[in-house]
């Protein structure tokens, strides 16, 4: 009888090969820069690289990893090089991919407090840290009526809160209204449709020259929807708006949404990292008022994705609106009432242990560490700014709260699009474009970890050279 083979890889195998994938994502990190930021293959060109059929035998780690550099790296854009400056900045570190391996390899599952007690406590705790360290109010402590959460996203936050909402409302759901802006994130359409909403109950109210939320037009359009026979259920406001950074005046939402008891849910993605250093915590003004907040510290606190802090004022609500309780899922720690379980603050039942790598990360840098790298982003991007108003060409759209700079070249719109193509092709740096005031505007994002000043004055060159070159030929 021929001898079983071993699937299995041994751990001594495990930790060669673990070594050596060690030393592949230091010598990444080492020579990002140097790659292209933005991938240049063509539409199917890693596919037909690919192997037709899923191999019958397995394959040693050593091709895998050949492959891995031959076919899966030429078709990366690379978030992690200091030359990025579209979208949002894509935080990572050390000992945040540590944090991480540690977690899978632990392989938790932490949907009860019983089926990990440190899993769910440190995030408990974890979250408590964030309260004191970005100065949050203590309405969102897990030691009075609220507490925090780690969701996978901002958009699965927007999602439970108006969850929470529609029962709080206590009415029928055709008639429950969602209040956002003009510039609001489209995760909260699409969070609107999940819920069983109706979409044309959606409505986006208009901005300031800011781009903010206008609070007269807000109060228009609640009086005229209860006039009408509905409910103002929720409010999604902002702070840093995706296209434009723009702040939503929250003290003043806050009264409105008091008055007509409506939700709301204060969205800060990337920029409420920004309240760890004192001089930016006036961007929470008016955050008190909110039943719901949330921000990502992976996008601009050196933590890997996904990693979404979201808070509640009341966590009672949040729980009764996605708690489900199985009989296979009871047991003596959940009825005794003294622990958390996550699993009823989220939508799916499974969860990661993600606070361990947030924990590494707050632990190894400390709040100075993180505040270097918030104050180091914004004033590039203040900088740069200044850079595009003193230059002829150029003009800023919006005067940047923080470090995203939203600019254009005067001329059409053909020839910014041509300037930002030009820019992206050439694989020297990545920047996104958005529509601000019906008008095509180029966005840089300021924000990745190794990104210094001499990244920023390399891409204002860059810039204008591409400038020079379009306004000769068009």
């Amino acid at each position: 009888m021929a001898p079983q083979q071993n699937y299995h890889m041994s751990p001594e195998e495990f930790r060669h090969w673990g070594y050596q994938v060690i030393d592949w994502i230091t010598n990444y990190w080492e020579n990002v820069e140097k790659l292209p930021v933005m991938s240049q293959v063509e539409p199917g060109g890693i596919k037909g690289k690919l192997q037709e059929t899923a191999p019958q035998k397995g394959e040693s780690f050593e091709a895998i990893l050949k492959d891995l550099n031959e076919i899966i790296l030429p078709g990366l854009t690379h978030w992690q090089s200091p030359n990025f400056f579209a979208f949002f900045p894509t935080g990572t570190s050390a000992p945040s991919v540590l944090g991480e391996l540690i977690s899978a390899g632990l392989g938790v599952q932490g949907m009860l407090w019983a089926t990990s007690p440190a899993c769910t406590e440190l995030e408990t705790h974890v979250l408590d840290w964030l309260v004191d360290m970005l100065e949050l109010p203590k309405q969102f402590l897990s030691s009075g009526t609220g507490g925090g959460v780690i969701q996978d996203s901002a958009s699965s936050a927007s999602l439970v809160a108006l969850l929470a909402a529609r029962e709080q409302a206590k009415a029928d759901i055709s008639k429950l209204v969602v209040y956002i802006s003009t510039q609001t994130h489209s995760s909260i359409e699409k969070g609107v449709k999940i819920a069983g909403l109706r979409l044309e109950n959606l409505r986006l109210i208009e901005v300031d020259s800011t781009y903010a939320m206008r609070t007269d037009l807000l109060q228009q359009c609640i009086e005229a929807d209860i006039n009408a026979g509905l409910t103002p259920c929720y409010l999604a406001a902002t702070i840093g708006t995706t296209s434009s950074h723009a702040i939503d005046p929250i003290p003043e939402l806050g009264e409105i949404t008091r008055k007509y008891n409506i939700w709301l849910h204060i969205d800060a993605a990337m920029s409420g990292t920004a309240a760890i250093c004192p001089e930016f915590r006036w961007i929470h003004q008016g955050l008190e008022l909110a039943d719901s907040y949330c921000f990502n510290p992976h996008k601009w606190m050196m933590t890997n994705f996904d990693c979404t802090c979201f808070y509640v004022r009341d966590r009672a609500k949040l729980t009764q609106a996605l708690s489900i309780v199985p009989d296979y899922l009871k047991n003596q720690a959940t009825e005794s009432g003294k622990v958390i379980d996550y699993r009823d603050w989220q939508i799916p039942l499974g969860r990661r242990f993600r606070s361990l790598k947030l924990w590494f990360v707050i632990r190894y840098y400390g709040i100075e560490g993180l505040q270097n790298y918030v104050r180091k982003h914004i004033a590039l991007a203040q900088e740069f700014a200044e850079w595009v108003k003193s230059h002829s060409s150029f003009e800023l759209v919006v005067n940047p709260p923080l470090n995203l700079v939203c600019f254009r070249h005067k001329g059409s719109a053909r020839v910014n699009e041509v300037i930002l193509n030009s820019l992206n092709s050439s694989g020297q740096l990545y920047l996104t474009s958005t529509q601000l005031n019906q008008k095509l505007t180029l966005r840089m994002s300021i924000g990745q970890a190794t990104t210094e000043r001499i990244h920023v004055e390399q891409a204002w060159k860059l810039i204008c050279q591409a400038a020079e070159s379009v306004e000769i030929t068009l």
